[in-house]
């Protein structure tokens, strides 16, 4: 039985109770609310740094992408421009479609024993879809936080915003951003503790950033919906957050202090974490190759000069006996000219 996921859910469950207790102590909502946002903003910064530099530093000597249809070859042959492609235009749509859409994992199928010994072969579109909402979800709420930041807020933001809760259901309106990621996220954790074979392989690693998330968003609608938090106050922080003047307001709650210590973890941790993957897919050969393994020779960038010992050589080295052994050789010896007589005096 894996419990991993109840290590992962106290590990949450304390940093809650640790920021929401911790910021009613004296000197707690600076700590919480100035150091700690800091300190989470370099350790992402330089984490994510370091990753996609070590990465970039590992040599590629052959071409490697991940190949689904036919390779450019001859011209009467048609290729699979997208998804063996042989350009980088081929390779940007290619990564275009995977970064924005999931692509790969549209494809992607799951094999299952049924009947005895029968192989069946199904489409995963329920993992597609919900991965689909949750990323998409996610990037409409990061990037519409991004109003808080701003002074004034741009229009794309304010577009943003009303598209996102162009229902109009309650007062305030309901965002369907934030619906869209509690359901993705709870999709993923339940399918890592309902399927045996995922549930089997999960690590206290893969739910540990599930439950943050779902922390996140479950302060971040308590804050909206229940508890009304002052949204002017929070913009006044967060403006002095990013222009490195920071200040504490009064009356946010310590709710406010939880949602950002939350997201703060999440920050901190993202460098070391599976959510990389964020930057590793733009470095990943599988993807951001061409494939023109027919097209140009790739030498290994690291082999060493050896001494080659080349066939005709060995022949000339071995060639009286491969011949005497019945061998067939490319080139037979030359005939033995007669010694001519010595003449007589």
């Amino acid at each position: 039985m894996n419990i991993s996921y109840m290590y992962s859910l106290i590990a949450v469950v304390v940093l809650f109770l640790l920021a929401y207790v911790g910021v009613k102590l004296p000197g707690g909502e600076v700590f919480f609310g100035v150091i700690i946002p800091y300190l989470a903003i370099i350790i992402f910064v330089l984490g994510f740094v370091n990753r996609v530099v070590d990465w970039a530093r590992s040599p590629v000597p052959f071409r490697i992408p991940t190949t689904c249809g036919q390779q450019k070859t001859l011209p009467w042959i048609k290729p699979a421009s997208i998804d063996n492609p042989s350009t980088t235009g081929g390779v940007i749509v290619r990564m275009i479609l995977e970064v924005v859409f999931l692509r790969s994992l549209f494809r992607n199928t799951k094999c299952e024993l049924k009947e005895g010994t029968k192989i069946s072969y199904e489409w995963e579109k329920w993992l597609w879809l919900f991965s689909l909402i949750f990323h998409w979800s996610f990037f409409t709420v990061v990037f519409r936080h991004l109003r808080f930041f701003t002074e004034p807020v741009p229009a794309c933001l304010q577009l943003l915003e009303k598209l996102d809760g162009f229902l109009q259901i309650g007062l305030p309106g309901l965002m369907l951003s934030g619906v869209a990621l509690l359901a993705g996220v709870t999709f993923l954790f339940l399918r890592r503790i309902w399927i045996p074979q995922v549930k089997y392989i999960s690590l206290g690693s893969d739910f540990f950033p599930l439950f943050l998330i779902f922390g996140i968003a479950f302060t971040g609608i308590l804050m909206r919906y229940f508890t009304k938090v002052d949204i002017v106050g929070i913009k006044a922080f967060t403006m002095g957050l990013i222009t490195f003047k920071p200040h504490i307001t009064e009356g946010v709650g310590s709710i406010f202090y939880v949602h950002l210590f939350f997201v703060s973890v999440l920050l901190a941790y993202f460098p070391f974490s599976k959510l990389m993957h964020l930057g590793g897919i733009f470095m990943s050969p599988t993807r951001n190759l061409a494939n023109t393994s027919r097209v140009k020779r790739h030498v290994n960038p690291w082999n060493y000069p050896v001494k080659i010992h080349t066939y005709d050589a060995y022949e000339d080295d071995f060639r009286e006996k491969m011949i005497e052994a019945g061998l067939p050789v490319e080139k037979m010896m030359a005939p033995e000219t007669p010694e001519e007589p010595e003449e007589k005096e």
